[in-house]
């Protein structure tokens, strides 16, 4: 018998009410048999500074970097801000890409994003694209989640009420199953 796939999933937005923490939430009630998803919440990580890291990680970096490390793969939900990825993920991402052992490397990852414009995030997903080529992570890049007028998807206790996106998530997370195996089997 295989042992679950452990996904670690995060989000770029630390909005109380937000559509890409709850797109986490609704991936979490929906993964397909033979997957975990933890949800780690990035609130807690400081802000990116060399003279800090000289020191050592801070304990909430070192919670995330050890979350990555035991997770076979990544689920990113990004939020889209002045068309590109939020502040806080790149700030996640930069804490975590970091020698030694950066754990982010050859990590399989899947990418998606809510926004209440008609876009999606789909700026913020191209420009984490690169973010992810540049660590040499192995990005999921099909099907794409692209939540657009959010709003509409969501109801006001944040479920994801639009059947369309749920098949689309759906299709995303057994799409990084299958990648993550594919790529473990060729360890």
């Amino acid at each position: 018998m295989t042992s679950a796939l452990r996904v670690l999933g995060f989000s770029g937005s630390l909005r109380r009410g937000s559509y890409n923490m709850a797109l986490l939430r609704t991936a979490a009630e929906i993964v397909p048999e033979g997957m975990t998803l933890e949800i780690f919440d990035l609130s807690p990580i400081p802000l990116y500074n060399e003279d800090v890291r000289g020191q050592g990680y801070p304990e909430a970096v070192q919670m995330f970097r050890d979350s990555i490390t035991s997770a076979d793969a990544l689920l990113i939900s990004t939020p889209e801000y002045n068309g590109s990825i939020s502040g806080v993920l790149k700030n996640a991402l930069d804490w975590a890409s970091r020698a030694p052992g950066p754990p982010l490397k050859e990590k399989p990852v899947a990418i998606m994003g809510a926004s209440t414009g008609s876009s999606g995030a789909v700026r913020a997903q191209m420009h984490l694209r690169q973010v992810c080529a540049y660590m040499n992570m192995f990005p999921v890049n099909k099907p794409e989640v692209l939540v657009a007028q959010a709003q509409e998807k969501f109801d006001a206790e944040g479920r994801l009420i639009d059947e369309t996106t749920q098949g689309f998530l759906g299709d995303l997370l057994a799409a990084l199953a299958a990648w993550s195996r594919r790529l473990m089997i060729g360890d």
